[in-house]
């Protein structure tokens, strides 16, 4: 079975090829990237630049400031999920920039623009402003959102694995997205009712529910997960178009529940809908934790059987907690620079795991060969060194 990806000779004395890189291609992406990162800056500062006109200059910067501190917070939690493979961290600042310049600009625009037409339509400014939130932002917002979840999904797939892949891209761009929208509903708390006003809307948004926009997002990352995890081709298909109409309807709900029912309807549907959705999360991401684990174990196993790894090695790499205590004992015998080098070895021992398993589930990966030996020598290398800072 030498062609199959879990049976890869262990001892493959093949080098690590260093790729080198299409000078042309390296100086496009730069080039693109750089005018990517540029036109996302403009589209946020002309949702900033409305904002302000709307709030006023100081209630701008009070809604700023106000809603960018707990950021770091939140951000944190969603990167703990994350614990068997990291993902680049260029991918998680996109995906949150996304939502936080991108996907807002296309929301305040088209959702403003719906509300006016809906109210000219009606003559009823309570029904624009009811089809704007009930209607046009689920849709908008989550489709927006969405997008550079599937541009992951189709031109990232070597950083696409699966459920936790998604749901942790999800949350990046649903917090940026919060972030923004929160200097809004913040900016105008100040400008419409003081300080007591700024208080009561950051302990809804900010304290009871901070991660109403990540939740709804995840839903897609999730269907989106498990198309990539699956090789049924309709399971492929509908899975992310289940998952994004889920998120629009979970959305169109909660607010709903506010705009149609009032202030008690909101909390009615905090507690039947938010909070169970809020565990339920917890229960999918520590299955799809679980599987990633199982993961790790399978496609190592070839490594550990040929004597690349010892018993507890492998047994430490395979699970959250056997990792979280090498880090412990590495940090114990050799510091920072010795946990830091156990991270390494984890992140590139997931790294080698899922390589192979993309390839068993035919997913194309350039240079598969190249990348199999660079992490086998990688890992070897990490492996010799946290096995001489023991001593």
């Amino acid at each position: 079975m030498m062609n199959d990806p879990r049976a890869v000779a262990a001892a493959n004395p093949v080098p690590p090829m260093r790729l080198k890189p299409n000078a042309s291609k390296s100086i496009f992406k730069i080039i693109f990237g750089i005018t990517a990162a540029l036109a996302a800056l403009l589209l946020g500062l002309i949702v900033l630049l409305l904002i302000g006109v709307e709030t006023g200059p100081i209630a701008l910067l009070i809604g700023l400031v106000s809603a960018t501190l707990p950021v770091p917070l939140y951000l944190m939690l969603v990167l703990w999920i994350d614990r068997y493979e990291a993902e680049p961290l260029w991918m998680l600042a996109t995906a949150f920039f996304w939502g936080a310049f991108v996907a807002v600009f296309f929301a305040y625009l088209i959702n403003t623009a719906s509300g006016l037409i809906v109210t000219v339509l009606t003559n009823d400014v309570r029904a624009g402003a009811a089809f704007g939130a009930v209607i046009s932002a689920p849709i908008v917002e989550e489709s927006s959102k969405a997008l550079i979840l599937f541009i992951f999904f189709f031109f990232k797939k070597d950083e696409f694995d699966g459920v936790i892949d998604g749901i942790v891209y999800a949350a990046m761009v649903g917090l940026g997205f919060a972030m923004t929208e929160n200097i809004q509903y913040y900016g105008r708390a100040v400008m419409q009712a003081g300080g007591g006003g700024l208080t009561i809307i950051f302990i809804i948004r900010g304290a009871l529910a901070p991660f109403s926009h990540p939740m709804f997002t995840s839903l897609t990352g999730i269907g989106l997960g498990l198309a990539r995890q699956s090789r049924n081709t309709i399971v492929k298909i509908i899975t992310p178009i289940f998952g994004l109409a889920a998120a629009i309807c979970m959305h169109s709900i909660w607010n709903g529940s506010a705009v149609i029912f009032g202030p008690g309807g909101f909390i009615l549907a905090y507690i039947l809908i938010m909070v169970p959705a809020f565990f339920i999360m917890f229960v999918v991401i520590a299955l799809a934790l679980r599987r990633e684990g199982q993961i790790v174990r399978e496609f190592l196993t070839p490594d550990f059987q040929s004597g690349l790894m010892n018993p507890l090695e492998f047994k430490q790499l395979g699970s959250i907690w056997g990792r979280m205590g090498a880090s412990y004992g590495a940090f114990s015998r050799g510091g920072v620079r010795g946990w830091q080098t156990c991270r390494q070895l984890n992140q590139t021992a997931s790294e080698l795991a899922f390589h192979r398993s993309r390839l068993a589930r035919g997913i194309a990966v350039r240079d598969a060969t190249e990348r199999e030996a660079a992490y086998r020598t990688a890992m070897e290398d990490l492996l010799r060194q946290l096995r001489g800072g023991s001593h």
